[in-house]
C-alpha cells in the first residue's frame, strides 16, 4: 500500500505539469513557432554504452509498482525488452493503433521475454495508461497470461534519473521507420511551416524515395480514379473508397510525383501496403500517409499554391534490448509497423542463450580464426594443427561467427552474400578444398552466431595440418570472422556407433536455365565390404532472379534418384512465401536486418548456416554389389526442367555419398 501512494502522489504531481494530457496519443504534431525546434545532436564518441556492454540494474516506477531489473541477483534467465514512445512518430502512431500489430505482440511474446514502455513526452501518465489499455484490450480473448511480463511507467524518459535515457539518445535513430518522418507544408502567407507526422508506404511495395526537392502539393479527392495531368505534383488525396494500391496506380497514371494520403478524423495513420494480387505490379512512385491538417486543406480549397516537402528528423532510439546474458543489444529494423519485430528479437535473444549452453558443453576446441577480417579475394585464411586423436571423435560442428568493424549495426556491410568455408589438408588429396560449411550474411546486423553439425565430413580432415579459407564475393564490404573447430563424443548409449571413413563428392549446381540438366550423368556408386551404411549428404541453394523468382523466390525441387527407383527430393517450399524466413529465427536467423529478410528463400536466409540436408540411403542400394549401384541429380521448378526467358538464376551446390562403418 506504502508503494501504491507513492505512485499515486506521483502521478498527481507530474499531470499538474502535463499539458494536453489526453488518454490517448495527440492524432497530429503540428509545430508552431513557439515548438519548432533543431534537432538534438548526437553526443560524441564514448559518451555511452554500446551494444555489447553489460546493462546496469536499474529501477522504475510502474503502473503497477516498482520495476526492478538487477543482473547481480543470480544467473540470468530472461531479456528485457525497453520502448520508448512517442506521439511525434507516425510509425509508432500506427504500431500503436493496429491490431494486428498489437496482437502479434500479447501472442507472439516469448515466455521469457519482458517489455518495459516508457515515454519520450511530457504526456508520459496518459502515454502509459493508453499503452496499458490498448495491450489489455488486445489481450482479453487471447492470451491474458502474457499481460504479468509488460510494464508500463508514468515517467517520462528526461526523469528517469538513469543509464536508459543516455543509451535511447546515444544510440540515436535515423534511417526507415525510424527517427521522425515528417511532410513539411508552406504557402505564401504563412507564418512557419506547418510540419506534421508520416508514415511512408512500405518498403518491399513501393521502393520510389521522395527527393529532397520541394513538390507542389494537388489535390485530387479520393485519388481512385486517373486526374488531370497533375505535372509532377505530390497528389493530395484522402483515405477510403478504394484500396492504398488503386489510389497510388491512379495517381502515377495521372504524372504525379508521389502521393499523401490523409487519414479522415479521427482515424489513425494506417501501414500503407499492396494486398493479393495488387502486389505484382510494381509502382514507381512514393507515397506517404499523413492526418488531415485543417490550414492545407483550407489553403488548397481556396486556390492557394501549397509546396510540401519531406525530412527525417533525427530522434532518440524507439527500442533497445537486454539479451539473456545481461549485455545491451539493437533491435534493428523495423520494415513496418508490428510488434512481430520485437518478438523476432526475443526470439533470436532465446536462440542464442541456448547457443551460449551448447558452447558449454565438452569438447575439443581448435580456434582457426578469432575476428579476422574477411574481404577481396583472398577471404580469410589459416592453417591448423588438429587433434592427434581425431579419429577418436564422431561429432564435428563449426561455431562461426561474423561481426562488423564496429559495435553497431550500421558499421555492417550491406547486402547479403554467400559466405562458404573450404578445407584442404593434402594438396594431392581429392578432398583438398572441399566445401566444409555455408553461411549466408546478414544485411546490416552483425550478430549472426551459429553452430553446425558437419560430422559426417570428417575423413576430410585427412592430415594433422588443414588449411581453411572462408570467403565472399569479393566485392562485399568486410566482416570479422570468427571459427572455432568442436570435436566430440556423442553420448549415445545402447546403439552401434558408426564412423564414416570415405565420403565420395557427386554434383555441384550451376546457371538454372534450360540446359541445366543436361550436364548431369547417372554416377555408379562403388561400395567397400566393410560399408554399413550409406548417407546422402548435400548443401543447395538457390540465387537469382529470373522471371519467375529463380533460384532465389522460386519454389525449385532437386532430386537424386538411385538406381533409378529411389527419388530422394528436396524442395525448398517457403521460396517466395512472405514471412518464410521469419520462421527461421528460432534457429538462428538473424532478425530485424536491412532489406526483404522476412521472405522465405531458395534453401536459405539472410543471416543463417545453410543446414546440410541429410538422408540415409542404405536400404536404396545393393550393398553386396561393389559396382550395380548408380545415382543421378536433376533439378526442377515447377516440375519441370528450367526455362526462364531471361537472367536465369544459380544453384550453388556440393553433395556427397557418406560411407559408414
Amino acid at each position: 500500500m506504502a508503494l501504491l501512494s507513492v505512485l499515486l502522489s506521483f502521478l498527481l504531481v507530474v499531470t499538474t505539469h502535463v499539458t494536453d494530457a489526453q488518454r490517448g496519443p495527440r492524432r497530429c504534431l503540428i509545430l508552431t513557432e513557439a515548438s519548432y525546434h533543431h534537432p538534438v545532436r548526437s553526443p560524441p564518441p564514448g559518451a555511452g554504452p554500446e551494444p555489447g556492454d553489460r546493462a546496469p540494474a536499474f529501477q522504475v516506477p510502474t503502473l503497477d509498482g516498482k520495476f526492478s531489473y538487477d543482473p547481480a541477483e543470480g544467473s540470468l534467465k530472461e531479456s528485457l525488452v525497453i520502448h520508448a514512445f512517442t506521439n511525434k512518430s507516425g510509425f509508432l502512431e500506427c504500431l500503436w493503433s493496429s491490431e494486428s500489430s498489437l496482437r502479434s505482440l500479447v501472442e507472439g511474446l516469448p515466455d521469457r521475454t519482458q517489455v518495459l514502455f516508457l515515454s519520450l513526452d511530457d504526456s508520459a501518465v496518459s502515454d502509459a495508461l493508453w499503452m496499458r489499455e490498448q495491450l489489455h484490450r488486445a489481450a482479453a480473448d487471447s492470451r491474458k497470461e502474457v499481460l504479468t511480463q509488460l510494464h508500463f511507467s508514468p515517467v517520462p524518459v528526461f526523469a528517469l534519473g538513469n543509464w536508459i535515457s543516455n543509451v535511447l539518445y546515444y544510440w540515436g535513430c535515423m534511417g526507415l521507420n525510424c527517427g521522425l518522418s515528417q511532410a513539411v507544408f508552406t504557402s505564401d502567407g504563412w507564418k512557419m511551416p506547418v510540419i506534421v507526422k508520416r508514415l511512408d508506404a512500405r518498403y518491399d511495395w513501393l521502393m520510389g524515395h521522395w527527393s529532397t526537392k520541394t513538390y507542389q502539393l494537388a489535390d485530387a479527392g479520393d485519388g481512385c480514379e486517373p486526374s488531370p495531368s497533375l505535372g509532377g505534383a505530390v497528389a493530395w488525396v484522402s483515405e477510403g473508397n478504394c484500396s492504398f494500391f488503386t489510389k497510388v496506380r491512379s495517381m502515377a497514371k495521372s504524372s504525379a510525383s508521389g502521393v499523401l494520403v490523409y487519414s479522415l478524423p479521427g482515424n489513425p495513420i494506417q501501414d500503407m501496403n499492396c494486398a493479393g494480387e495488387e502486389c505484382f505490379f510494381p509502382l514507381g512512385i512514393p507515397a506517404a500517409m499523413v492526418h488531415q491538417e485543417v490550414s492545407v486543406a483550407q489553403a488548397l480549397q481556396s486556390g492557394k499554391v501549397v509546396n510540401v516537402s519531406f525530412q527525417t528528423t533525427p530522434s532518440p532510439n524507439f527500442f533497445i534490448g537486454i539479451d539473456q546474458q545481461g549485455a545491451l543489444a539493437e533491435m534493428g529494423w523495423f520494415l513496418y509497423p508490428s510488434f512481430s519485430f520485437v518478438n523476432w528479437q526475443a526470439q533470436w535473444f532465446e536462440f542464442s542463450a541456448g547457443l551460449q549452453s551448447k558452447l558449454q558443453s565438452p569438447a575439443t576446441v581448435i580456434p582457426v580464426f578469432d575476428q579476422v577480417t574477411m574481404q577481396g579475394d583472398k577471404g580469410a585464411v589459416a592453417t591448423v594443427e588438429l587433434p592427434s586423436d581425431l579419429w577418436d571423435f564422431d561429432t564435428l560442428e563449426l561455431d562461426v561467427s561474423l561481426s562488423c568493424p564496429g559495435r553497431r549495426d550500421s558499421s555492417c556491410a550491406q547486402w547479403d552474400h554467400t559466405v562458404q568455408l573450404f578445407v584442404c589438408c593434402d594438396q594431392l588429396s581429392p578432398y583438398c578444398n572441399t566445401e566444409l560449411g555455408r553461411w549466408i550474411t546478414a544485411f546490416r546486423r552483425g550478430t549472426g552466431h551459429w553452430l553446425t553439425d558437419v560430422s559426417p565430413l570428417i575423413p576430410v580432415l585427412d592430415s594433422n595440418k588443414c588449411t581453411f579459407t572462408m570467403k565472399t564475393v569479393p566485392w562485399a564490404m568486410p566482416w570479422l570472422a570468427s571459427l572455432n573447430l568442436r570435436f566430440s563424443v556423442s553420448n549415445q548409449t545402447g546403439v552401434v556407433k558408426l564412423r564414416p571413413f570415405r565420403v565420395m563428392s557427386l554434383y555441384s549446381g550451376g546457371t538454372f536455365d534450360k540446359n541445366y540438366n543436361k550436364g548431369y550423368q547417372p554416377t555408379k556408386i562403388p561400395i567397400l565390404s566393410s560399408t554399413k551404411k550409406v548417407e546422402l549428404y548435400a548443401v543447395i541453394t538457390g540465387h537469382g532472379s529470373d522471371e519467375n523468382g529463380c533460384g532465389e523466390f522460386c519454389v525449385t525441387s532437386h532430386h537424386f534418384l538411385i538406381n533409378g527407383v529411389y527419388n530422394n527430393t528436396h524442395t525448398f517450399d517457403s521460396a517466395g512465401s512472405a514471412l518464410g524466413c521469419t520462421m527461421r529465427v528460432k534457429d538462428g536467423a538473424v532478425p530485424n536486418e536491412h532489406g526483404t529478410w522476412l521472405y522465405g528463400r531458395g534453401g536459405w536466409c539472410d543471416g543463417l548456416q545453410v543446414d546440410p540436408w541429410r538422408i540415409d540411403v542404405t536400404k536404396q542400394l545393393n550393398m553386396s554389389d561393389f559396382e550395380s549401384n548408380t545415382i543421378v541429380y536433376f533439378g526442377l521448378f515447377n516440375g519441370q526442367d528450367p526455362n526462364p526467358a531471361q537472367k536465369p538464376g544459380n544453384i550453388i551446390m556440393s553433395s556427397f555419398l557418406i560411407f559408414y562403418k
